[in-house]
């Protein structure tokens, strides 16, 4: 039965996305939203409310193993399989400055996680900690972000002149979605975590374990279908931009809002995913900024990278 409320969670989780992020699109639509904002945050924000639920609901109930494995192991997932994947299925070319500048941004976002889990090392106490204080300076770098992303899209409105169509708004319907989908992300999400922990207990895994893989995957699941979808529409912006905003998103939101809510207790095992987590943003950044295009062969090489990733730390637990 266990196994039964997880997929279950998991449908819900992916169902829910989908939903929040049709009915906030379209809401933002109506309200002649640039579309540069809609895809940079609504999207890429939608599709990681998987994460930020599942990971808010582990730090209440103090799964801190779950909360922080969860966002490293999507991050991870993203830059590496859902990457390359869509890089498969259609060269993605880089060529919009915003997100150029974006994968900077994600790079900061890792090291400083790194830094403010470092509190062994860097200020000698007995164990390393996000603490409530560590969750807001991430919240402050996510508000920095979401500045300079409505700069962005602030300067760059559609000048498309809007005329009124005979199509209905159905402002009903698009809040029904956004609200029924934020509903069943809420539920789906406490289903994984609850379920997943107890799959960790009854084989001996560690609870970071399946934060990385179990949940990461499931989470990641939205930006993976969004991304491919976008990519076989040759929308490289949307396919590329949709990850790296998630990633950002994960980060800066995600662990800062559950950090605040209760400080997360670091194990050691998670130094080195962080530290791999910001070696493959350089590689991503490296492989964008050189042809500036991820193509076929850049796209094996990092959905290899998850393959041997997965390997090597279900052998590590």
């Amino acid at each position: 039965m266990t196994y039964v409320l997880l997929l279950v969670g998991f449908a819900l989780l992916i169902k829910g996305a989908d939903y929040f992020v049709e009915g906030s699109s379209s809401i933002a639509k109506s309200l002649q939203v640039s579309p540069l904002l809609i895809g940079l945050t609504i999207v890429a924000f939608g599709t990681s409310s998987p994460e930020a639920t599942v990971s808010i609901v582990a730090a209440i109930e103090e799964n801190a193993g779950v909360a922080i494995g969860n966002v490293v192991g999507s991050n991870i997932f993203n830059i590496t399989f859902v990457v390359g994947i869509t890089a498969l299925i259609n060269p993605l070319v880089v060529e919009n400055t915003t997100i150029r500048k974006e994968i900077p941004f994600t790079l900061l976002a890792s090291v400083a996680l790194f830094i403010l889990i470092s509190d062994v090392s860097l200020q000698y106490v007995s164990d390393n900690f996000i603490t409530r204080s560590d969750g807001l300076v991430l919240l402050l770098f996510f508000a920095i972000f979401l500045y300079y992303i409505f700069e962005i899209a602030r300067k760059n409105r559609s000048q498309e002149n809007r005329t009124e169509t005979l199509q209905e708004r159905r402002w009903a319907r698009n809040i029904l979605f956004t609200l029924g989908g934020l509903a069943a992300i809420i539920f789906g999400g406490d289903l994984v975590v609850n379920n997943a922990t107890k799959i960790a207990f009854a084989f001996g895994m560690s609870e970071t374990l399946v934060g990385l893989t179990i949940v990461a995957v499931g989470t990641s699941l939205p930006e993976l279908i969004t991304s491919v979808t976008a990519a076989y529409k040759k929308a490289s912006d949307i396919a590329l931009g949709n990850i790296v905003g998630s990633n950002i998103f994960n980060i800066l939101f995600v662990l800062g809002a559950a950090s605040t809510i209760s400080p997360l207790p670091v194990d050691d095992k998670i130094f080195f995913d962080v530290t791999l987590m910001i070696i493959l943003t350089i590689i991503l950044l490296i492989f964008s900024r050189t042809s500036f295009r991820i193509g076929k062969r850049e796209g094996i090489a990092l959905a290899i990278a998850y393959i041997l990733y997965m390997i090597y730390i279900i052998i590590r637990n």
